[in-house]
């Protein structure tokens, strides 16, 4: 066996063994939804079912919890975008020295751990204004680090951005805002889609920060911690497989629209 043949198989193999290791446990969760047994198992098969998806959809918890995801997603998509593009635009206009300043400030909610992020939002609403922990503040809370993502992917949509179709428009008479809602604002769309499905995402998995502000509501991440910690019930693999086909579809929708629109 030549050399470049070993060097083929060998990388056919890490790619196969690397599949196997991120779809395996993927597989694995699919089948045990299906499977009859009272727990979240696959082996011993004991037949076919569909009940857990059932007892899934009858679980009122449940559905509030999805819910309160779904309302605190869109409060933070509605929080983070905006105030994510205004940081993108500010730091684009600003001088090197500044520019770094202002962005290691802008940025470090990022790097900050999400149980600190939770624990002094709670403590600094609640004695400064009297807000209790609810859905409210989990939206302030989360938007204070989803939007340095929102600013991040605005901000390397910025550097391709070309400032003479913006000085060419008010040389013709445009005002701020019109410079700004027909030359910048479609430029920034596709960062700004991106943000929102960014901060959509983010907040509806987040779990550490969401603790200590969700006060006596709960959101869906929150409500499987707790099934996982009472009784694990295979109705959460239901809503698993439930997630993932809807992000499979929702990514092969999204292919087929961009290749239809080439």
């Amino acid at each position: 066996m030549t050399a470049d043949r070993l060097a083929q198989v060998a990388i056919r193999g890490y790619l196969a063994l690397f599949f196997a290791y991120l779809f395996l446990p993927l597989g694995v969760l699919v089948g045990a939804a299906f499977n009859a047994s009272r727990y979240p198992t696959l082996v011993p098969w004991e037949g076919l079912t569909g009940q857990w998806f059932a007892d899934l959809l009858a679980d009122r918890l449940m559905g509030e919890a999805a819910w309160n995801s779904l309302v605190v997603g869109l409060g933070v998509v509605a929080v983070s975008v905006p105030v994510g593009t205004a940081g993108a635009l500010v730091l684009s206009s600003l001088h090197a020295r500044a520019r770094t300043l202002l962005y290691g400030f802008l940025v470090s909610p990022i790097l900050t751990p999400g149980v600190i992020i939770g624990i002094a939002t709670l403590i600094f609403w609640n004695r400064a204004f009297g807000v209790p922990g609810g859905l409210m503040l989990t939206v302030v809370a989360q938007s204070s680090f989803i939007a340095a993502y929102c600013m991040l992917l605005v901000l390397a949509r910025l550097e391709r951005f070309d400032r003479a179709q913006e000085e060419a428009a008010l040389s013709l008479g445009a005002s701020r805002l019109q410079v700004f809602r027909r030359i910048t604002l479609p430029f920034l769309a596709p960062a700004l889609y991106a943000g929102a499905f960014i901060a959509f995402l983010q907040s509806f998995e987040n779990f550490n920060t969401t603790l200590f502000v969700v006060g006596t509501d709960t959101t869906l991440p929150i409500r499987l911690a707790s099934m996982v910690r009472q009784t694990m019930s295979p109705s959460v693999n239901a809503l698993a497989v439930i997630l993932i086909a809807t992000t499979v579809a929702a990514a092969a929708a999204y292919e087929v629209l961009r290749r239809r629109g080439r």
